[in-house]
């Protein structure tokens, strides 16, 4: 039985442990590791999943803003999504998704921005966020950039660049 919950001060080393297993490398784990110093950290959106008191998966949403021609519009990034490598494909990441998901709407907040891979998100009802007229600021395939509007219609009038929190610059 996995439980979904914020992460806690405990759950760094092993919230850490999680992102380089998942990705093979250690930038993703840098980058956490960054954004939970950082003022763009939300602890709300910072949340693990625990199996037999192992964590074994994790979910971040960071603010990002849409710099329109109007002024800038309010935003979330998932930021980073992480499974233990023996945990992949039981349905852990879609949990701490939809959880996660869920919460950001219930704070009220109405788009959420990924970079990820084309034949997952969209399941949750990710769509490009290139076709909703929004720019990356940094080199990515159209396929891979999406947005999803939490509130119908958040993105009605929108266009313009996203932009994420200083700490994905200066993790690499």
């Amino acid at each position: 039985m996995t439980s979904i919950s914020p992460e806690h001060p405990e759950d760094h080393q092993a919230i850490h442990e999680v992102n380089a297993l998942a990705f093979g490398r250690e930038v993703e784990a840098r980058l956490v590791d960054a954004l939970r110093g950082s003022p763009d950290f939300i602890p709300e959106f910072s949340m693990v999943a625990v199996e037999d008191g192992k964590v074994v998966g994790y979910i971040m949403f960071v603010p990002l803003a849409i710099e329109t021609q109007r002024g800038t519009v309010p935003a979330l990034a998932l930021g980073v999504l992480a499974i233990r490598p023996e945990f992949q494909r039981r349905g852990i990441g879609s949990e701490l998704v939809r959880r996660g998901l869920a919460d950001c709407l219930g704070l009220r907040h109405k788009i959420v921005v990924v970079v990820g891979h084309a034949e997952y998100y969209p399941r949750f009802g990710f769509s490009s966020a290139r076709a909703k007229g929004l720019k990356a600021p940094f080199e990515v395939p159209d396929e891979a950039f999406m947005v999803l509007e939490l509130e119908p219609g958040a993105l009605d009038g929108v266009s313009g660049m996203v932009r994420y929190p200083a700490a994905f610059g200066e993790v690499g």
